[in-house]
């Protein structure tokens, strides 16, 4: 039975490793999304984590990735159980969760739903729906966890450059997230999204179906854009 959901952002500077001397100014990002993972942890050690890469697949509890392809080789499995040689292609998604697992919750054993960064709002809602089933059909307890981010062109110096669109959308979506709002959620434009470089948005649809038919309580531990990147680090619970 799915008992929470916790949401987080994928940026690379939630690793240390991965940062070097610029590792200080990340640490409230990172303390939020280790602190989400731990009461995730504390309430389920089934995780289903749900992210958006270049097309769809899945990555079982018995793999192994490594950040290497990112300057270091920093090693994450998604259970206790994961052995062999790391996946280099492993999606960010999953190494995101594996690390947050390996610092927050090492008993957790997690499998990774990767949906395509296109996938339509309707394609969304009918995987969020059958996943909301999968999860409650389970007699144990099953936790949720959204990797996602918002724009990544929020400021001229963001990955994505500056658009004048982009704060406005920002704001709307960190309410949205703040508020257990799952109509907006679903609405999201998908062609904006793009636009305003919003690709975590199949992910956030998914996380609007899952909770279509309930009113989430929702605790929201970060929400800034360093970098000029949204990104927002949160708990919802049924």
């Amino acid at each position: 039975m799915l008992t929470a959901a916790a949401l987080v952002p994928s940026p690379l500077i939630l690793v240390p490793e991965l940062n070097g001397a610029s590792a200080g100014p990340t640490e409230p990002l990172r303390t939020a999304a280790v602190a989400a993972a731990t009461r995730l942890g504390e309430l389920a050690d089934q995780w289903t984590v749900v992210g958006v890469g270049a097309f769809e697949q899945t990555v079982a509890p018995e793999s192994v990735g490594t950040f290497a392809g990112f300057g270091v080789d920093v090693r994450v499995g998604l259970s206790a159980d994961a052995l062999g040689d790391p996946d280099p292609t492993m999606p960010i998604a999953a190494l995101v969760a594996g690390w947050l697992r390996g610092q927050a919750a090492p008993d957790a054993v997690v499998d990774v739903r990767i949906l395509a960064v296109d996938s339509s709002p309707i394609y969304c809602a009918d995987f969020g729906a059958q996943l909301r089933a999968e999860l409650d059909a389970d007699d144990t307890a099953r936790g949720l966890l959204i990797v996602a981010d918002g724009a990544t062109t929020l400021t001229a110096k963001a990955p994505g450059a500056f658009h004048p669109a982009a704060a406005e959308f920002q704001d709307a979506l960190n309410r949205a997230l703040d508020q257990g709002d799952c109509n907006t959620l679903a609405q999201l434009d998908p062609v904006v999204c793009l636009e305003l470089g919003a690709v975590g948005r199949p992910a956030l649809q998914v996380l609007a179906a899952v909770f279509s038919d309930t009113t989430p309580q929702v605790t929201t531990l970060y929400q800034a854009a360093p970098y000029g990147v949204g990104y927002h680090v949160g708990l919802w619970v049924p």
